[in-house]
C-alpha cells in the first residue's frame, strides 16, 4: 500500500516547497524507498502552457509530452523516478473532468458539490498519480499558501485522504516562514503560529514544520514554535538559506526528517546514504575554473523562467570542474551598436521563448556568435534564429523571417507545418484567435544523428529529446541552407522536421542549434552530453583567448 506525504505551504509563497519535497523524497530514496512525487496547483488554468514565465516560471515538459509546474523539473533533478503527466495536475483540469461527468450523467442527476464530488475528484488524481508507478511513498505537494480561497478544496481533500487512509500511512509537512525583523534584531514566530491555527482550523495537524529563514533558527524559538503549534519539538526543523540546493538534502537529514517520517508511516529502511550528494557539494564548493555564459533572452528579470536551464549549465559545469557564471542579457536591448559587449563572454546561449518581442536581438546574438567564433548554443527559438541569420546572412534570402513573426516575409524559413506542406507551396495566414492549447509538438521524440558532425560526437547515433514548440525549419529551404553551410545534423524520419543544426567545425569551433529542450533531461549526477559539450568549448574558448592576449 502507497503511503502518502503531503506538503503545505504558510505565510508567503515561493519559500521552496519543491525543493523540501524534493530533497525529502531524495533521502527517502537514498534509504531505499520507491518514491514519486505530486503537485497540485490550484490555479483554474487547464495547465501552464498557455501562461506567461512572468507569472509562473517556466513550464516543464515530461516524456509523454505534458506541461506541467517547474517543481517537477526538481523532482527529476533530485529522484531517479520519471515524471509523467499524472505527477501534476490543476484546479482547471479537477474541474473540467467534474463538469464531464455531470454532462454525461454519471452523477445520477445529484446536486454537483465541491464536497463531495471536487474533494473526490481530487483524491483520485492523487491515487491516479501515486498507481501510475508502483511507490512506497507518495509526495504530495499542494501549491499556494494555506488560507487562500483557492487551495481550499485540495486541503480538505487531502484531509479526508488521510483520515481514511490510517495514521500510519499518511504525513502532513507542513512549509512556513519565520522572518528576521531587522529593527528588532530578532526573529518572529508569530506568522508560523498564525499558519498553524489555520491549518488545524480545517482539521489538519502537522507532524513536521520545516521553518525557513535566513539564518539558522535558535532552540529557544524552536521550543516556542512547537508549544504554540502543538508540533513536537523533534518535529520542528530549520530550513536556512544556504548557496546551494544541493545541500538540502543533508540539511533536513542531519535534523532527522526522514526518521520522523519512517516512524510516522511505520516504514521499515535501510539508513539513509547521502554520500553521492556530500560528492556533489564537494564539487559546486570547489570548481577548478570559472566560464561565463551569456543568456540573451527577454525573460531576464526572473531567473525561474530559465530555470531548468540554469541547473543544466550549472551540472555542465560541475562535469567540467568549472563554476559557469550565467549572466543575462536583454535581447530587446540588443542592436548593431552594442552587440560588441558579447565580446567578453565565453559563451553565448540563445533560450526558447515564444512571441515577436526581442527577436532581432538574438538574430543579431547569433551572428555575432557566427562571425567572432563564440561558442553558441541555440534551443528552440534560439535554433530558429540561427537559422533565420544564416538564410538572411549567408544564402541571400533577404528578408527570410518565420511566420510566428512576419506572416508576410517573402522567405518563411521557419513556419508552421501545414503552412509549408500546403500542395501549393503557399503560406497560408493562421487564425491569430485559434485555441492555443494543445497545439505544440511535444513530448519525448527520437531522430537519426548524421554521422561525422559535432551533434554525432556528442550523442551518437540517435537523439531522443522532449519537445515543445509550433514552428518548425521550413521544408522547402533546407537544401538552399545546406549549400550556404548550415549542417543539418538530425532530422525525423517520418515527417522530415529538422531537429539539429550545426555550422561545419572547419568554419566555428562549436556552434549549434537544437530544436528540442535538452535541458529537461540535466541531472547533477550525468549532466547532459550537449551542455556538458558547451561548457568544455566555453573553456577551450577562454584559454585560446588568454593565450591571444598574453601573445599580445
Amino acid at each position: 500500500m502507497t503511503k502518502y506525504v503531503f506538503v503545505t505551504g504558510g505565510v508567503v509563497s515561493s519559500l521552496g516547497k519543491g525543493i523540501a519535497s524534493a530533497s525529502l523524497a531524495a533521502i527517502l530514496e537514498s534509504r531505499g524507498l520507491k518514491v514519486t512525487l505530486i503537485k497540485l496547483d490550484p490555479y483554474l488554468n487547464v495547465d501552464p502552457g498557455t501562461m506567461s514565465p512572468f507569472q509562473h516560471g517556466e513550464v516543464f515538459v515530461t516524456d509523454d509530452g505534458a506541461e506541467t509546474d517547474l517543481d517537477l523539473g526538481h523532482y527529476e533533478r533530485f529522484i531517479s523516478t520519471r515524471m509523467k503527466r499524472t505527477n501534476n495536475f490543476t484546479t482547471g483540469q479537477i474541474y473540467k473532468s467534474v463538469l464531464e461527468k455531470e454532462r454525461r450523467g454519471d452523477y445520477l442527476g445529484k446536486t454537483v458539490q465541491v464536497i463531495p464530488h471536487v474533494t473526490n475528484e481530487i483524491q483520485e488524481f492523487v491515487k491516479r498519480g501515486a498507481g501510475a508507478t508502483d511507490v512506497d511513498v507518495a509526495i504530495v505537494e499542494i501549491g499556494g499558501t494555506v488560507g487562500d480561497i483557492e487551495s481550499l478544496p485540495f486541503l480538505e481533500a487531502v484531509r479526508q485522504m488521510a483520515l481514511r487512509a490510517g495514521p500510519s500511512n499518511a504525513a502532513f509537512v507542513h512549509l512556513t516562514y519565520v522572518p528576521w525583523i531587522a529593527a528588532a534584531g530578532e526573529l518572529k514566530t508569530k506568522p508560523t503560529q498564525h499558519t498553524v491555527q489555520k491549518m488545524r482550523e480545517i482539521g489538519i495537524q502537522p507532524d513536521v514544520l520545516l521553518c525557513r529563514a535566513d539564518r539558522k533558527i535558535p532552540d529557544d524559538e524552536c521550543d516556542k514554535i512547537s508549544l504554540f503549534t502543538n508540533v513536537p519539538l523533534a518535529g520542528v526543523i530549520s530550513m536556512w538559506d544556504v548557496d546551494t540546493i544541493y545541500k538540502v538534502p543533508r540539511m533536513l537529514h542531519e535534523q532527522r526528517l526522514d526518521e520522523l517520517i519512517c516512524m510516522k508511516l511505520q516504514l521499515l529502511t535501510k539508513s539513509a546514504d547521502l554520500r553521492r550528494w556530500d560528492k556533489l557539494v564537494h564539487e559546486v564548493a570547489h570548481p577548478k575554473s570559472e566560464v561565463t555564459v551569456a543568456m540573451c533572452g527577454k525573460y531576464t528579470e526572473l531567473s525561474d523562467s530559465y530555470k531548468s536551464l540554469n541547473e543544466a549549465l550549472r551540472h555542465a559545469g560541475i562535469h567540467n570542474h568549472a563554476r559557469v557564471k550565467i549572466e543575462y542579457v536583454d535581447s530587446e536591448t540588443l542592436t548593431e551598436d552594442n552587440v560588441g559587449q558579447l565580446e567578453k563572454f565565453d559563451a553565448i546561449l540563445v533560450p526558447g521563448g515564444f512571441g515577436k518581442r526581442g527577436v532581432e536581438g538574438k538574430i543579431l546574438t547569433a551572428q555575432y556568435a557566427r562571425e567572432h567564433k563564440i561558442p553558441y548554443l541555440g534551443i528552440c527559438l534560439g535554433m530558429q534564429v540561427a537559422t533565420i541569420e544564416v538564410a538572411r546572412h549567408l544564402a541571400g534570402l533577404t528578408g527570410a523571417n518565420s511566420t510566428e513573426f512576419d506572416p508576410e516575409t517573402p522567405h518563411p524559413v521557419i513556419a508552421l507545418i501545414d503552412e509549408w506542406q500546403d500542395s501549393d507551396g503557399t503560406i497560408q495566414k493562421r487564425d491569430e484567435k485559434s485555441d492555443l492549447g494543445g497545439t505544440m509538438r511535444l513530448g519525448a521524440q527520437s531522430s537519426d544523428v548524421v554521422p561525422g558532425t559535432l551533434a554525432y560526437q556528442i550523442y551518437g547515433k540517435v537523439v531522443t529529446e522532449r519537445h515543445r514548440h509550433r514552428y518548425e525549419a521550413n521544408q522547402r529551404y533546407l537544401e538552399r541552407l545546406r549549400e550556404a553551410g548550415l549542417v543539418i545534423s538530425a532530422i525525423t524520419q517520418r515527417e522530415k522536421l529538422t531537429e539539429i543544426v550545426e555550422l561545419p567545425q572547419t568554419q566555428h569551433p562549436w556552434f549549434v542549434g537544437v530544436q528540442f529542450h535538452p535541458e529537461f533531461k540535466s541531472t547533477p549526477w550525468d549532466g547532459h552530453p550537449l551542455f556538458t559539450s558547451y561548457v568544455k568549448a566555453a573553456l577551450d574558448h577562454q584559454r585560446a583567448a588568454q593565450l591571444v592576449k598574453e601573445a599580445a
